[in-house]
């Protein structure tokens, strides 16, 4: 069976918020390329869940985001 088989499916998900982005080493801000509204496939293990107002939603890096759908 080839090694693809074992690996997990990715997730769907829409962006519903971004932040302002990471610094990078110098210490300069790196602006986040993710929009709201956009619908993304993220690697299944790598968000954090948080519930907020009874609402679930995941927060991933920008890293963990394999492709951006629309």
């Amino acid at each position: 069976m080839p090694d693809t088989v074992n690996k997990e499916r990715p997730e769907k998900g829409r962006v519903v918020a971004v932040g302002p982005g990471r610094t990078d080493e110098s210490g300069k801000r790196v602006p986040m390329e993710l929009k709201k509204g956009q619908t993304v496939l993220f690697k299944k293990y790598g968000p954090d869940e948080i519930k907020v107002d009874d609402k679930e939603y995941l927060i991933a890096r920008e890293e963990d985001v394999l492709a951006v759908l629309d």
